[in-house]
């Protein structure tokens, strides 16, 4: 797999992507304003078109703190891993200075749940009815991440199955 930075001209597929994986999904602008203000990362197939995204990350640093607003796989490629390496290229990409990683996930999101407590993530709080469901509202799960973890190498995709 490539992981390489989003451009621009991954925003259609990105946000094509976005609508199979969530009930309430970003826009198409919303992508285009990350690319301006946040750090982006796409995860393509080496094997195909290498230009063509089938995962993103989205996440931005904040004094000290990093916060993943946004990873997501194509469900075409799901369950080969792919979230945990473009996890781990991501963590392992944060500058020095960042000391903890924040997050928050949908309580009913088991797979990102257990890849998240795998590679060190913590529960440290929930926001009630946070996300737009179908059939209402769920709470998002904060999680937590201290550095210190990923500095004593207990990061890496090899060890987690997505």
């Amino acid at each position: 797999m490539l992981i390489r930075p989003m451009g621009a001209e991954d925003i259609a597929q990105v946000a094509a992507i976005e609508v199979e994986v969530t009930a309430d999904p970003w826009t198409s602008k919303q992508f285009q304003q990350s690319l301006e203000d946040h750090q982006c990362l796409v995860i393509c197939r080496q094997d195909t078109d290498s230009r063509v995204p089938i995962g993103y990350m989205i996440f931005t640093t904040v004094v000290d703190q990093a916060e993943i607003l946004n990873i997501a796989i194509d469900p075409n490629y799901q369950g080969h891993s792919l979230g945990s390496q473009l996890l781990n290229y991501g963590l392992q990409s944060l500058p020095a200075v960042i000391q903890a990683v924040l997050l928050e996930v949908r309580v009913s999101n088991f797979p990102a749940i257990s890849l998240y407590f795998n590679y060190g993530f913590i529960e440290v709080g929930r926001r009630r009815d946070y996300y737009r469901t179908e059939f209402g509202r769920e709470d998002a799960i904060l999680m937590t991440l201290q550095r210190s973890v990923v500095d004593a190498g207990k990061v890496d995709a090899g060890e987690v199955e997505n």
